[in-house]
């Protein structure tokens, strides 16, 4: 069975750990979009983590990492992130590279800090990984698949042609210096060589797996508010975020997801720039900010300080209804324990008018949130593993939450390990 595992939100729902947990069964977990511009925090036996690229089931002997064709692969990056948990005494993973998986070249990444720079306080906040021009150059048909890297005569006739048009932007528009094709052709032999054993045909492995009945996880980052179509454009990623989007940035045919596994973080964070209609601040935001999370909450890619807000039914009915959510993943409860009382925004007033649709962009840098107080539990929950001991005032949160987004939370999590948490 394939399962996906998307966020509602912005991303930082706590998917990572969602999808470390469920490897625990899985057999296969496949990232299938993006790249290492945002990461998951994972806390397990072996310590804690933050992946990037790297799948987040990686942590289990059985399982095989697999890195789809709609990811932005940045080999180097991917292979220190890959040394990096071997040294700290993970058992070497199995990882099978999608051989039609695009690479980040290095261009990629000068040109988004070129274009931060040139936008200024215009900017789209970017982490500035290289995702925008990667994501331009594959769909302008001018990116580079890892397969391109065992025909070198080609390779060097297309670098060439490339390069001469990057030089005009680096000499005209952002007066940088220019790319010589002979060292990029140079670096990309050292990505060949780190990649080149892991190399395969993923769609024809997942398909396989699918008849021989394996279990499958496909792992999205960052969530629905990102979604270039669907969220908050233009402060979106350039990925779809979608589980949707699973079945091609993998290789699967659609009606093999069975299960839409949604996560929604029990209050709201985000990173990056754009709307964020609960949005709090000051010493409000610092003290969630301060308990959220493991250690505080921080961008696992870029250690930003995220932006804090309350829950938001509206964003999230919305994000997990366009995800397809069959069951919704509630995580970092155990953060609001401190709270008397616990604001919700349940609908936005949107020039005088009470909506609790989610609008396109424009109307959404107008909401204001309706926010509806429940009452807190002031207590520590963490250690609970039955939802019929959750304090009362904590149960009638989740089931409030449930009941205005209008999906099942079957999982909800009360801490960072994978043991923190409560079936329903």
């Amino acid at each position: 069975m394939v399962t996906a595992i998307v966020g509602a939100n912005w991303g930082d729902e706590g998917k990572g750990k969602i999808t470390d947990m469920l490897a625990a069964k899985a057999d296969i977990i496949v990232r299938f979009q993006g790249g290492a511009n945002a990461g998951h925090t994972i806390v397990n036996s072996y310590g804690k983590f933050a992946l990037h690229t790297m799948p987040s089931g990686v942590f289990y002997k059985h399982t095989t990492s697999v890195i789809g064709n709609g990811v932005a692969l940045n080999i180097p990056l991917f292979f220190k992130e890959y040394n990096e948990i071997v040294s700290r005494g993970v058992p070497a993973p199995k990882v099978l590279i999608s051989d039609r998986a695009q690479m980040v070249m290095p261009y990629h990444i000068l040109f988004d800090q070129y274009e931060e720079e040139r936008l200024g306080g215009r900017s789209f906040g970017s982490t500035k990984s290289g995702i925008a021009p990667f994501y331009s150059d594959k769909y302008a048909k001018t990116g580079f698949q890892v397969n391109e890297l065992f025909d070198e005569p080609a390779l060097r006739e297309k670098l060439k042609r490339v390069t001469e048009v990057k030089n005009i932007l680096l000499e005209h528009l952002y007066h940088k210096p220019l790319l010589d094709p002979e060292a990029l052709f140079d670096e990309l032999m050292q990505y060949r060589e780190m990649a080149a054993p892991y190399i395969g045909d993923v769609s024809k492995f997942l398909w396989d797996a699918i008849k021989e009945g394996k279990e499958i996880l496909l792992e999205g980052q960052l969530g629905s508010m990102k979604d270039p179509d669907h969220g908050i454009y233009p402060m979106v990623t350039s990925s779809s975020t979608l589980a949707a989007y699973g079945a091609i940035g993998a290789g699967l045919p659609p009606y093999e997801i069975k299960k839409i596994v949604t996560v929604c973080k029990a209050y709201s964070s985000a990173v990056g720039a754009g709307a964020f209609v609960s949005e709090i601040f000051g010493d409000e935001a610092d003290e969630l900010r301060r308990r959220g999370g493991d250690g505080g909450e921080y961008g696992a890619t870029t250690g930003r300080p995220r932006r804090m807000g309350w829950f938001d039914c509206v964003a999230s009915r919305y994000g997990c209804r366009v995800q397809g959510t069959t069951d919704v993943a509630f995580t970092v409860l155990d953060a609001l324990g401190y709270l008397d009382e616990i604001p919700v925004c349940t609908a936005y007033e949107i020039d005088g008018k009470i909506t609790r649709d989610f609008p396109t962009t424009p109307s959404l840098m107008r909401a204001k949130p309706v926010l509806e107080k429940l009452p807190g539990w002031k207590c520590d929950i963490r250690g609970i593993r039955d939802y019929n001991e959750l304090p009362e005032n904590c149960r009638k949160y989740i089931e409030f939450i449930e009941s205005h987004i209008g999906f099942p939370i079957t999982m909800v999590s009360n801490g960072p390990g994978r043991e923190d948490i409560i079936y329903r």
